[in-house]
């Protein structure tokens, strides 16, 4: 678990980079409240049906402390989770939940800091009568995570990093975070620079 931990220092940013638009989530699935700190750990996958947070109430109870709840919604209309499952998450240890779906009772999340990444909120809940199983790939804000990859989110995004390609993918964000780090803002520049006008002059601008 130990290079799941280390992807709590890389940016989602950086890991877009090297990975692509097939493993950042849409815009839809964003941080709830302000200034959430990034998360980072093995996705804990579970679908729940159209109007139905069954198996999100049952997951709290099983995913192990550092992993991060993804969840399959089967609508936008009815609330997953409210304030009492994401406390009794908060006390398991499970470092936040990333759903296709609605959350109720914001405020008490918020002031509970416990990390929510969804599509918004909505005052009504589902039922619970849908019975799913646990750990099959799910597809979250578009991209397809298996149990175990590594979900890494803040502000800036989520990225879904396959659990297969974990180490390779911490190694090289780790060399591209201290190059980025040691590179300085003139340095930038020039280099910045040099490319957008080569490309500009390969396409026949002359301004």
């Amino acid at each position: 678990m130990s290079d799941v931990a280390g992807f709590a220092d890389i940016s989602p940013t950086t890991l877009a980079d090297l990975l692509g638009r097939a493993q950042v989530m849409d815009i839809g699935i964003r941080p709830l409240w302000p200034s959430m700190p990034r998360v980072a750990g093995p996705a804990f996958t579970v679908r729940c049906a159209p109007g139905d947070n069954l198996m999100l109430h049952a997951a709290i109870h099983r995913a192990e402390p550092g992993s991060i709840i993804v969840v399959e919604s089967g609508d936008v209309d009815y609330a997953l989770a409210g304030a009492n499952v994401c406390a009794v998450a908060q006390r398991r240890g499970i470092a936040a939940f990333v759903a296709d779906g609605l959350i109720r009772d914001l405020g008490e999340v918020r002031e509970m800091g416990f990390p929510v990444f969804a599509r918004g909120v909505v005052p009504i809940p589902g039922t619970k009568t849908a019975v799913a199983p646990f750990g099959e790939r799910v597809r979250c804000g578009g991209v397809w995570v298996a149990a175990g990859d590594v979900v890494v989110a803040d502000e800036e995004g989520v990225v879904v990093v396959p659990g297969a390609r974990r180490e390779r993918v911490l190694r090289d964000a780790r060399v591209k975070s201290t190059e980025e780090a040691d590179e300085s803002l003139d340095a930038w520049e020039v280099a910045h620079r040099a490319r957008i006008d080569a490309i500009l002059a390969e396409r026949g601008f002359a301004g």
